[in-house]
């Protein structure tokens, strides 16, 4: 049989069925069809601007777009005075899925000339949204009918194209006189599920969440023969320039944007040009958002390309700047079908790195320049800044210039690292810190009573995610970070403020301390890994530390906590050699009371637990209730 000669056919398609999936499924939030229309209606007025360059009598006096709500027929018209469109247009861009006129429009354009660098430079300068050839069609997800008349400019011939989007479509001439003078009037004859967008607040929302930032003014007339209202004047914020907008107008567009009642703490606004092309409106809160911790909570930054809304929750700020509310406004981004996915693209990944420092670089300056207003932004934010050390190795060094801490010598707060390391102690080789869950409690820890005898500062970090940080940061200006509750204190270099008492720095016998130490460690077993002679101690008996290779006991009660450790490692029990009470029990070893003695041990030993906060053993009342009688007794004997 002689071999079948190979050749190409055409993919056939139900029409109905793919045009009523791609409405169905490209878009997840009906509103976007008024965005749409609206971006069709701006670029057809940026296309007669450009047009108009070259035969001034096209272009209108001015431009504008009108959306007109029709209650008694249940429609919705947006008309505007732009480009409009031949028989031919309608039938390329109309009657064809995915074929944009915009981007045919575009591609004539860099051509035009025969000079494609000249072509390239003309593209830049248009002001275009509808690159893709879709958006029309999300019309038919609220509407059942969609009625287009059009006039190309410089053209009598008017006509009138209609869909119910199930697959065909008509096109016929239609009724100068009717007809607009230039451009495009679509009518939307709305579904029964979507006569909410007849009401004017829901079509004010739209325009002002999604497309206030077009360069086209936006009218309304709420009723059939009412007079037009402006909704947007054309110009959004972030366009105008800075020594255009007042504080007020600043304010009113933050509480407008995130949904604040209060002042901008910081205003930021700058615009970029070069390899990318970007404006950025953003605003650090005046106070703390209700929702700032919670992990389910989606990113507050609108993204716009050529100012129409993108998507009103874009990744462009690190999680450890969420508090951040802002705008960026983008005139490089590429379009695509579903424009959620436009954050995939490397120029918003270069976007999103040139953002992050500038805003980082502003808290800086900040922190620099008035320390009274950052010292407000920091009692809001810095716990979520400080997820920053642990989170963006890259940026830790300009994080660490303008964190701030709580610490032994200032309670209060507001402390730089800087600060610390210039009133290091003598022969301090260490930036020392203490863990923990309340700040009070921290401060009156008593692992922190050896470095107060020394002068030391240590940093009171309260906030879960400081475990992580100070386990990851190699130091600070050469100065590593040490827990002081981890491992031997190591402070006996470094000299005393004052003198111990003569009596309490009267040793005693060390083989005496070494039998009681030993003692200990057996009456508590596995309770503890080792029982030794403290030098952090000054005015507590006893306390618990973890050991030279364990992790920071705070760190390993959070992982455990959260199931990604095993069982907690056992403590070092470090007592105070000089201590009353240490030296009265070093003198009752082998006295005939074993039980008495081994309760002190054991109420010891819960005394650390209950400073760490923990709980103390399941045994501690009955001891504590033995070692009381017993102490009532010898009273009243």
């Amino acid at each position: 049989m002689p071999e079948a000669e190979g050749h190409s056919q055409a993919f056939q398609a139900d029409v109905a069925k793919l045009l009523h999936l791609m409405v169905h499924s490209v878009y997840s939030d009906r509103d976007v069809f008024l965005r749409e229309l609206l971006s069709n209606a701006a670029d057809a007025c940026e296309k007669l601007r450009y047009e108009a360059l070259a035969d001034p009598a096209l272009a209108p006096d001015s431009f504008a777009i009108r959306i007109a709500l029709d209650k008694n027929a249940q429609s919705l018209a947006i008309e505007d005075n732009g480009i409009g469109m031949s028989h031919q247009d309608l039938t390329d861009h109309l009657g064809t899925i995915a074929r944009s006129g915009t981007r045919a429009f575009l591609d004539r354009l860099g051509t035009a000339s025969g000079d494609a660098v000249e072509g390239e430079d003309r593209r830049e300068k248009l002001d275009l949204i509808g690159q893709f050839g879709i958006g029309f069609y999300s019309a038919f997800m609220v509407a059942d009918r969609v009625d287009v008349f059009t006039r190309r400019a410089g053209s009598h011939e008017a006509f009138h194209w209609s869909s119910d989007g199930k697959g065909t479509f008509s096109i016929e001439p239609f009724v100068e006189d009717e007809a607009p003078v230039r451009g495009t009037r679509v009518v939307l004859h709305l579904n029964e599920t979507s006569k909410d967008y007849l009401e004017t607040g829901q079509i004010e929302r739209i325009v002002r969440e999604h497309s206030s930032a077009l360069t086209v003014p936006i009218e309304l007339v709420e009723e059939k023969g009412g007079e037009s209202r402006k909704i947007s004047d054309g110009a959004a914020l972030w366009t105008k320039p800075k020594a255009a907008i007042t504080e007020h107008d600043y304010k009113e567009f933050y509480q407008t944007l995130g949904g604040m009642f209060d002042d901008p703490a910081l205003t930021m606004h700058w615009h970029v040009e070069g390899r990318q092309e970007y404006t950025v409106l953003a605003f650090v809160p005046g106070s703390q958002p209700f929702d700032l911790f919670d992990p389910a909570r989606p990113g507050r930054a609108k993204l716009y390309v050529r100012h129409v809304l993108i998507t009103d929750d874009a990744e462009v700020l690190p999680r450890w700047l969420r508090f951040v509310r802002l705008v960026v406004d983008s005139a490089d981004l590429p379009l695509n079908v579903s424009r959620e996915t436009i954050q995939q693209s490397p120029v918003f990944t270069a976007i999103k790195k040139a953002v992050t420092n500038r805003v980082l670089q502003e808290l800086v300056k900040l922190a620099e320049s008035d320390k009274d207003k950052f010292a407000k932004v920091w009692e809001h934010f810095g716990a979520v800044l400080k997820e920053g050390l642990y989170e963006d190795p890259e940026r830790r060094d300009a994080l660490f210039g303008m964190a701030r801490f709580a610490t032994s010598t200032s309670p209060e707060g507001g402390r730089g690292l800087k600060d610390y390391v210039a009133g290091l102690q003598t022969n301090q080789t260490a930036i020392y810190y203490l863990l923990g869950e309340d700040l009070s409690r921290l401060s009156a820890s008593p692992q922190l009573e050896g470095f107060r005898a020394r002068g030391i500062e240590v940093l009171l970090l309260p906030d879960p995610v400081d475990a992580f940080w100070v386990a990851t940061a190699v130091g600070f200006d050469g100065k590593p970070f040490k827990s002081v509750t981890q491992g031997a204190a190591d402070i006996k270099t470094i000299p005393l403020k004052e003198q111990p008492d003569a009596a309490a720095a009267e040793p005693l016998a060390a083989a005496g301390l070494a039998t009681l130490y030993a003692l200990m460690k057996q009456v508590l077993g596995e309770s503890v890994e080792d029982v030794r002679a403290s030098d952090r101690l000054s005015t507590s008996p006893a306390c618990l530390v973890a050991s030279d290779s364990g992790p920071d006991r705070r760190l390993e009660r959070m992982l455990a906590a959260s199931g990604r450790l095993g069982p907690a490692s056992k403590p070092v029990l470090e007592i105070n050699p000089g201590h009353p009470l240490i030296r009265a029990l070093a003198t009752k070893i082998g006295a005939p009371d074993k039980e008495k003695f081994e309760d002190i041990i054991w109420l010891l030993f819960d005394e650390a637990r209950v400073m760490e906060g923990e709980k103390p053993a399941d045994a501690f009342a009955a001891r504590l209730t033995r070692v009381l009688l017993d102490a009532v007794g010898h009273s009243a004997a």
